[in-house]
């Protein structure tokens, strides 16, 4: 069994910074990709950034030269670096992971979410 336990939301000012956190644990072979989601109220969830193995990383336009992806691979661990924050970026913000468990089989897993939220 694999679990994702996410930290490091809260309530944060215009132009504020947050480091959001993701450690995966349990039977872990490898991990392929690391990702962070956001759902706003009302909106759909959609893709942030991602974190390939061989450290390629993506973003999505929106968030680009304002947020950081970063994964420690020895402690499973993935982050968010959330720069120059706006009100538009308040949302439940969700760690994905595409990984190997130990006995071979592919997950696709999610962590609970955080709650980033942008305010004055």
């Amino acid at each position: 069994q694999v679990q994702l336990v996410e930290s490091g939301g809260g309530l944060v000012q215009p132009g504020g910074s947050l480091r959001l956190s993701c450690a995966a644990s349990g039977s872990i072979f490898s991990i392929e990709r690391m990702s962070w989601h956001c759902q706003a109220p009302g909106k759909e969830r959609e893709l942030v950034a991602t974190i390939f193995k061989g450290d390629i990383k993506k973003y999505a336009a929106s968030v680009k030269d304002r947020f950081t992806i970063s994964s420690d691979n020895a402690k499973n661990t993935v982050y968010l670096q959330m720069n120059s924050l706006k009100p538009e970026d308040t949302a439940v913000y969700y760690c994905n992971m595409e990984l190997y468990t130990d006995r071979g089989n592919a997950l696709d897993a999610w962590g609970q979410g955080t709650l980033v939220t942008v305010s004055s």
